[in-house]
């Protein structure tokens, strides 16, 4: 995938210096809902204010470079704003949020509760909704829009000017004319139309709406099957990155299930791998053992029924039993069952001409009928 390339060119002197985009910041919506929910006491994300580009400042990264990158981000705090961190308080009020508006079975509404007022919350919330297939789907979607909320409010704060890459509705090419061109003034027509359609539609995610996004009127659509459909993104292309904090460049390839809530875990997929290997999701040993043996059940009756030579069989006892079993599984499939009987005193007869076996046998009832007397027209 193209998404976790760069395109960095060799720094020079524009690099050290204020230069302002001729259009608005296009920012990568995935890239900031991770940073937002990886960033805590021991994790420093900052987003540049020039060109967009997001900073993690890993502490395994070698102690010359730490140092030089934080006094390039001291030097300039203005241009590297620090990405807040999910605290306690809006960690409780995103899971109570999701139960008061998104949870309707009254039981799973309560256990949720007592989840949320216990110790370790955070993570047991989520196993428990990852364990119920229809609140996880909602879950996640509640997740997905609060946090959009969060961060458009904390840009706002900030005053970026922006817009999501995923929002876009422009071609790939269009968005990398649009990336190549961010700090000149002169540009053709089509990328100056595009230009101007950014503009248009940052000013939307300053609107109202954009932080109380209402529910389309109308009926709502026919339930589809959701079809996860990857965003085409452009290659990354920054040329105001200064050199000290190159090394800490937050560059993470696109992933539909990247973001997790754990703070244990830092993508969805490593989470759903812990669950799958927990001891509640391993197969049942006796229920393997049993299904086991009735295999070799099956096994056994499909060679007795298809064994007809018996002087194949080895041993004089092997040769008894299997003779002794197989005429016993004869007997059996030429008698009758109960059921059968049953069914063969309800069903009624075919009508028609009485077998052999009928005309033998006496007629126990004879019905009578009296005879009709017509009277005689002499009479009259």
């Amino acid at each position: 995938m193209m998404d976790g390339k760069l395109n960095l060119p060799p720094v020079t002197p524009m690099a050290n210096q204020t230069v302002k985009a001729q259009n608005p910041l296009i920012l990568r919506y995935h890239r900031m809902i991770e940073a937002f929910s990886k960033s805590d006491d021991e994790r420093d994300f900052y987003l540049d204010k020039v060109e967009g580009f997001l900073l993690f400042i890993d502490l395994e990264k070698d102690e010359a470079d730490l140092e030089s990158a934080e006094l390039e981000i001291k030097k300039n705090k203005e241009r590297f704003p620090l990405v807040p961190k999910l605290t306690f308080y809006e960690t409780k009020k995103f899971m109570e949020g999701f139960v008061n508006e998104k949870v309707y079975d009254i039981d799973i509404k309560e256990k949720l509760l007592d989840i949320i007022s216990s110790r370790e919350a955070r993570e047991n919330f989520l196993e428990f909704i990852y364990d119920h297939l229809v609140e996880l789907d909602k879950w996640q979607q509640y997740y997905h829009e609060r946090s959009r909320i969060r961060i458009i409010e904390w840009l706002r704060s900030h005053d970026f000017q922006f817009v999501f890459e995923e929002d876009l509705e422009l071609t790939k090419s269009m968005v990398e004319k649009l990336k190549m061109n961010t700090f000149e003034t002169k540009v053709p027509k089509d990328v100056q139309t595009a230009r101007n359609g950014l503009v248009a539609k940052s000013k939307t995610y300053y609107s109202n709406e954009a932080l109380n996004p209402r529910p389309k009127r109308g009926r709502p659509p026919k339930q589809v099957a959701k079809v996860e459909v990857e965003p085409q993104l452009v290659v990354d292309m920054y040329k105001m990155v200064p050199p000290q904090v190159r090394a800490f460049l937050f560059t993470p390839d696109y992933c539909g299930t990247a973001v997790s809530f754990s703070a244990k875990f830092d993508t969805e997929d490593q989470m759903r791998a812990s669950l799958r290997g927990s001891a509640k999701d391993k197969i049942d040993t006796r229920l393997e053992m049993l299904s086991q043996r009735l295999e070799s059940l099956r096994h056994i009756s499909g060679r007795l029924k298809g064994d007809k030579d018996l002087a194949a069989i080895p041993t004089e006892s092997d040769r008894k039993i299997m003779s002794a079993v197989t005429s016993e599984a004869r007997a059996a499939d030429e008698q009758p069952s109960a059921m059968s009987k049953i069914a063969q005193g309800l069903i009624p007869k075919k009508r028609g001409r009485p077998k052999n076996e009928d005309k033998d046998e006496p007629h126990k009832r004879v019905k009578r009928v009296t005879p009709i007397k017509y009277k005689k027209e002499d009479e009259e």
